[in-house]
């Protein structure tokens, strides 16, 4: 698989590319994935425009996106990381507990990882993060190295789909098996 280019799209965010892939998978009927909005409570709301100028987060979000997948439930995080090393920092506890009790139940979770730097994006199953999760509270590395990551799953584009990775997501669940 080659690596991921989308030159003319250099401008647009890890999440535009996402949507818009999210949308491409809704309109052929392949999945139907939403984004999860951020709970806020406004405080200062302008008079004339009725914009929110003002609000605070009200509680921790889950995860970024949550659906199905020809009826498969899935949710996964997405996280960009400009050099080599991503802190596990960036992933919070409650965001761990709710894919690995929504693994539980039967989902599947992972995140899409984007390494900007090397304009390339990965799909990153919740047993390989969760890995380095365990030994971070072992006492090992707060972080894991772009060397680390399994390579077999960079995410491709393809056509309108961006960041296909219906097909990341395929081999996730054969690897289950």
């Amino acid at each position: 698989m080659g690596t991921w280019n989308t030159r003319g799209l250099r401008g647009s965010t890890l999440e535009d590319l996402i949507n818009r892939t999210n949308d491409s998978y809704r309109e052929k009927n392949l999945a139907l994935i939403q984004k999860v909005p951020t709970p806020i409570t406004p405080i200062e709301i302008a008079k004339e425009s009725r914009h929110i100028t003002l609000a605070y987060f009200e509680k921790k979000s889950t995860v970024d996106y949550i659906g199905a997948v020809q009826g498969i439930p899935v949710c996964f995080d997405a996280k960009e990381c400009a050099v080599n090393t991503f802190p596990l920092h960036n992933i919070h506890p409650h965001q761990i507990q709710f894919m690995k009790e929504f693994e539980e139940q039967g989902g599947v979770s992972f995140i899409i990882l984007s390494f900007t730097a090397k304009n390339q994006v990965y799909y990153m199953p919740f047993a390989h993060i969760y890995k380095f999760w365990k030994r971070m509270e072992e006492g090992g590395r707060k972080s894991f190295t772009y060397e680390e990551i399994d390579k077999s799953y960079e995410i491709r584009s393809h056509k309108d789909m961006f960041i296909h990775y219906l097909e990341m997501l395929q081999k996730d669940l054969e690897e289950r098996d």
